[in-house]
């Protein structure tokens, strides 16, 4: 029988690491904890000796994980998930074939266009038929680690993310899901949208449009930098300017703006779920990833449905 070491550590001390990053300090993090100062403290300093490595740095306005600490919080996060699985899922294996069904809660990371328009079906369909499954949805912008960082960080179990020339953080599993076209956006009846000044956001232009944006020099440098795609659909319907845009992004887009096909050279971005090796095999993640897919291999009508059909073919010349 294998027996612990000096360096195991336990889910307690795990906890302690996690509430101290997450609460920025010694005293808050013990306060979240119901634990007092010292122990958390006395805790900390016995993880760093198992570890051999600072874990937080100390100082007056609290207490920022080192490199170190960073990947301990976040294998941290990852293997307590893992044990709340593990209860779930043995409870869920000793019941009788008819009750056998996932449980427990789904930590899902989205970025916005995905969480508005993709989640909400796919939430639907999955809370009927596993009424047990208790999904949270997180919108998190898609730019520097973006959504998949959050579940190698061990925020969340699976991530809805652009997989299109990203490198995955080690230690992760990605599928694709299905593949997004770009469109040109600009106010209605407009007799020349390509003349108008750009409107972008930070997270539309990825290595998926780059290669294609570099090769438009029809296409300005963006005059309006807007937060979010939202903001960029709602200055085009402004008569602000013109936007290049992908699909779930004009979901419900308003009749004063116009969407116009940019022929078939058009750029595409790829939407997968990015997860752990660990998780992929769960219940909960394979419940929403069957879901997912459902949605993603039918007729795309709940895409197309709240897109207008395309004006006309814009040439790249």
């Amino acid at each position: 029988m294998a027996r612990t070491t000096e360096t195991d550590l336990a889910p307690h001390e795990l906890r302690v690491l996690v509430a101290v990053a997450d609460a920025g300090g010694f005293s808050a993090g013990a306060e979240a904890l119901g634990l007092t100062q010292s122990a958390v403290s006395h805790s900390v300093r016995g993880s760093e000796g198992k570890i051999g490595a600072l874990l937080f740095e100390r100082g007056r306005s609290g207490a920022t994980p080192t490199p170190a600490g960073e990947k301990a919080v976040a294998h941290a996060r990852r293997v307590l998930r893992l044990l709340d699985v593990l209860v779930a899922e043995a409870r869920q294996a000793s019941r009788s074939e008819t009750t056998r069904e996932p449980e427990g809660p789904l930590r899902i990371a989205a970025f916005r266009s995905t969480a508005l328009h993709l989640m909400p079906p796919v939430l639907r369909r999955l809370r009927t038929r596993y009424p047990e499954i208790e999904p949270e949805v997180r919108i998190v912008r898609e730019v520097g680690r973006g959504t998949a960082g959050e579940v190698a960080d061990g925020r969340s179990d699976v991530a809805i993310a652009t997989l299109d020339g990203a490198r995955l953080p080690a230690g992760l599993v990605a599928s694709g899901l299905f593949e997004e076209s770009y469109f040109l956006v600009h106010p209605a009846g407009h007799a020349a949208p390509r003349s108008l000044p750009l409107v972008d956001w930070a997270e539309n232009c990825g290595s998926y449009t780059r290669a294609w944006w570099g090769a438009q020099d029809w296409i300005p440098r963006a005059t309006i930098e807007a937060e979010d795609d939202g903001a960029v659909l709602s200055l085009v319907s402004g008569g602000h300017g013109m936007a290049i845009m992908p699909a779930l992004s004009l979901i419900g887009a308003p009749d004063s703006v116009e969407i116009t096909d940019l022929g078939p050279e058009r750029p595409t971005r790829r939407i997968g779920y990015v997860t752990t090796p660990e998780l992929a095999g769960s219940a909960v993640v394979r419940a929403l990833v069957r879901e997912l897919r459902a949605a993603s291999t039918q007729d795309p009508a709940w895409l197309r449905a709240h897109t207008r059909a395309p004006a006309a073919s814009v040439s790249a010349g």
